[in-house]
């Protein structure tokens, strides 16, 4: 009874999500395979019919697929054919069209394989440096409408506040009560309004004044108000919505000023048909827009969702220097990373019309004054597969491309002139598996490497995908210690 109670005293969220219809649409983790039968997901009458489907099918989406990185093969078995997709490190939901109808009416979601509940607090943890990409394709009509509606306001104010601070100003004709005449002057209000009250210093002007578009603040107010209303009622997901709710707090003062409004279709227009739009500026209107017609990411309302994508590669980089952010001054080290461009060394070619890779950039240096530490980041599942099968049993593709990441990092550290180099490869894993390897004392691998007095350290590690930098920030400190 009480359940029943408190169930219906919950407010909806503005956002929130609806029950998953019938649909057309492929979903998988990142890093994984999914097959498919081609005779059921096509509706095809026999197999030679669902072959020719599956090759338009590819050939339509091959450009749609390439930004995922999802790669499609078919297989035929004898009965049946069989589309197989393997994802890469992006997650996102984009269209495909349909070999049938040549419209978008299938889709393809790649989820993150941690889950959302821990991505969201990280995302917060590291200070919103990797938000979710729109892209420009066609609205999905068919999703899977499981991603939470955060991720949606995340970007949204990422947008506001991006158009907040290059808000054009513009002349607006403005009537007040000044101190000396400017403008037209209302001399009929003053001869009978002002003097006759003692207010000889309150004059009526009208005059053009630069002021910030109020208009279009109404919108972004209207805008800002609607996510925080949904972001309040998704509170129990964790503090970083509190966070959240803080931005959003923060950028509605910026507009306090303007009173809230819904723009018109025509209003919108006029915004969309102005000179020398930026493209925070348009950014911004796609962003009211979206929070107006209640459309979502990847189908959260009722109406189409919003195609996007989110490179994990580039998000687990981020949550590795949070790491190192917090490591470096509990060591004494003075971190540099490539989100900065601050550990770009040129590579010079002679002659250099004919050279290929142009500059080496490692993820990661943490400068001491006795030894550099070169970290790497890899988005892959190489420590999971090394903890759980020896290397003569791997797979020979996940073996070569270890070898190819212990060669990179090989080759960082000649970027280093200190006597001691310690190159780390830092792969992903889950809070469980990162606390039994710390507790059994096998959170770091070592090798080592001798060429006359100097020294190379290779150290392959894995960090938890979970919003808890202190407690990952430890054993590095205490392993890092040892060297100074």
């Amino acid at each position: 009874m009480a359940k029943a109670v408190r169930a219906r005293h919950r407010r909806p969220s503005p956002l929130s999500a609806v029950t998953p219809a019938q649909e057309l649409c492929i979903e998988l983790d990142d890093h994984s395979s999914h097959s498919t039968s081609a005779l059921e997901f096509f509706a095809a009458r026999d197999p030679a019919q669902a072959s020719r489907l599956s090759e338009l099918f590819i050939k339509q989406n091959q450009s749609v697929l390439n930004l995922l990185g999802v790669s499609v093969s078919r297989d035929f078995d004898g009965r049946d054919v069989r589309l197989r997709l393997t994802s890469g490190s992006n997650v996102g939901a984009v269209p495909l069209l349909s070999p049938i109808s040549a419209k978008p009416d299938l889709g393809l979601i790649v989820r993150p394989r941690f889950p959302w509940a821990g991505i969201g607090p990280m995302l917060a943890e590291m200070g919103w440096l990797i938000t979710p990409s729109p892209l420009r394709l066609p609205l999905l009509r068919r999703s899977e409408r499981r991603v939470p509606p955060w991720v949606l306001s995340v970007m949204v104010l990422a947008r506001l506040r991006a158009l907040l601070d290059r808000l054009e100003r513009r002349f607006e004709m403005t009537s007040q009560h000044l101190n000396a005449p400017k403008g037209r002057v209302d001399w009929s209000s003053y001869a009978t309004r002002s003097l006759p009250t003692g207010q000889w210093l309150s004059v009526p002007c009208t005059f053009p004044d630069l002021r910030d578009d109020r208009l279009l603040k109404g919108a972004i107010r209207f805008t800002l108000e609607k996510q925080l209303r949904s972001l309040e009622t998704q509170r129990e997901n964790g503090a970083f919505i509190h966070r959240l709710i803080i931005v959003a707090e923060s950028l509605i003062l910026r507009v306090c000023d303007a009173a809230p409004r819904s723009p018109s279709p025509l209003e919108f227009d006029s915004w969309m048909r102005r000179p020398l739009r930026s493209e925070a500026y348009t950014d911004g209107l796609q962003a009211i827009d979206w929070t107006i017609q209640e459309r979502g990411l990847a189908g959260l309302s009722d109406l189409e969702g919003i195609p996007w994508t989110m490179p994990m590669e580039a998000f687990f980089e981020a949550w590795v220097e949070t790491i190192l952010r917090h490591l470096a001054p509990r060591t004494g080290g003075i971190l540099r990373a490539a989100r900065k461009r601050e550990t770009t060394r040129p590579i010079h070619w002679e002659p250099a019309c004919l050279g290929s890779q142009k500059a080496l950039a490692p993820d990661h240096i943490l400068d001491y004054p006795r030894f550099t530490l070169i970290v790497d980041a890899k988005y892959k599942r190489h420590f999971e597969e090394l903890q759980e099968t020896r290397w003569s049993r791997l797979d020979d593709q996940l073996r070569e491309h270890h070898r190819e990441d212990l060669l990179q990092v090989l080759a960082y550290a000649n970027l280093s002139d200190s006597p001691l180099v310690v190159c780390c490869l830092a792969y992903p894993c889950n809070r469980d598996r990162w606390q039994s390897l710390h507790q059994r004392g096998r959170l770091f691998h070592q090798a080592e490497l001798t060429s006359g007095s100097r020294r190379i350290l290779v150290w392959l590690t894995a960090v938890p995908m979970h919003a808890a930098v202190e407690e990952v920030t430890q054993p590095f400190t205490e392993k890092i210690k040892t060297f100074l």
